[in-house]
């Protein structure tokens, strides 16, 4: 007969196998061990912080501008023991306010003598302490007061905005001289997160009085999490854009080709 052409269509490989929705068996295993993974990951971390921190609502300018009135902050429960000179800690005195927490900076412990001020600045055994953490121009106290040595097993607190701190410094005609029990201590703030200021700065004009506390796990918590939630979006996202490309292969291969006339 005439020449007479006709249209058909043929893989353009010659492969009998077919694409397998959403991927290979290979590539499935691997979405699912990413999940499994990330799911571990990103709930460990949050049960972590919920057992290491305490969310706490400053509600006073008295730590300006470490922290200002109304920021939320994230606060690691720590024996009274184990604060050092700089931390800003969380803390409940009756004799200071009643049933209510206080967050104040500590600026001596026990066995420590502490006055203000000398050309300007605190002074914490003898030696003057610089304190960047401070309102910019403002002064290490807006009250000399006389030198105070801190019992043994106590702390001495004020806030990073002097001026209007009810801190140590309002205290100094009680019986403990404005100092506070380490165990009145329940947590040390690591962190403002709202409105996210980040990890507090260590507190480095102390350094020569003594060792610093370090930076709590909320740095480690943090990578967890997010590292957490990116494998378990890659891994939760695999199996349709495995599909996905599987289908416009297949579309590829699919495309009609002219037999020739016979």
């Amino acid at each position: 007969m005439g020449g007479e052409s006709t249209t058909r269509t043929a893989p353009r490989s010659g492969g009998t196998g077919t694409a397998q929705a959403g991927g290979g068996r290979l590539g499935q295993r691997l979405s699912g061990v990413a999940v499994a993974l990330g799911l571990v990951l990103f709930l460990g971390g949050f049960a972590w912080a919920a057992v290491t921190y305490r969310p706490y609502t400053v509600p006073t300018s008295s730590m300006t501008p470490t922290i200002d009135a109304g920021d939320r902050v994230l606060a690691q429960r720590v024996h009274g023991g184990d604060i050092r000179r700089g931390d800003v800690v969380v803390f409940e005195d009756k004799s200071w306010v009643d049933n209510s927490k206080v967050v104040k900076r500590v600026v001596a412990v026990g066995g420590d003598t502490v006055s203000c001020c000398t050309d300007g600045k605190l002074t914490v055994n003898g030696k003057q302490i610089d304190e960047p953490y401070l309102p910019k121009g403002s002064l290490a106290e807006v009250q000399n007061f006389p030198t105070v040595t801190v019992p043994a097993g106590r702390l001495f607190l004020l806030g990073d905005e002097r001026q209007g701190s009810l801190d140590s410094t309002a205290h100094l005609t009680d019986a403990a001289k404005g100092t506070v029990s380490r165990d009145a201590v329940s947590a040390r703030v690591d962190a403002v997160i709202w409105p996210w200021k980040g990890m507090l700065q260590r507190p480095t004009g102390f350094e020569a009085l003594g060792t610093l506390s370090q930076p709590g796990p909320l740095g480690t918590i943090e990578v967890l999490i997010v590292a957490g939630a990116v494998l378990v979006l890659v891994g939760g996202a695999y199996g349709p854009i495995a599909t996905r490309m599987g289908r416009r292969s297949r579309a590829r291969s699919a495309r009609p080709e002219t037999a020739g006339a016979r």
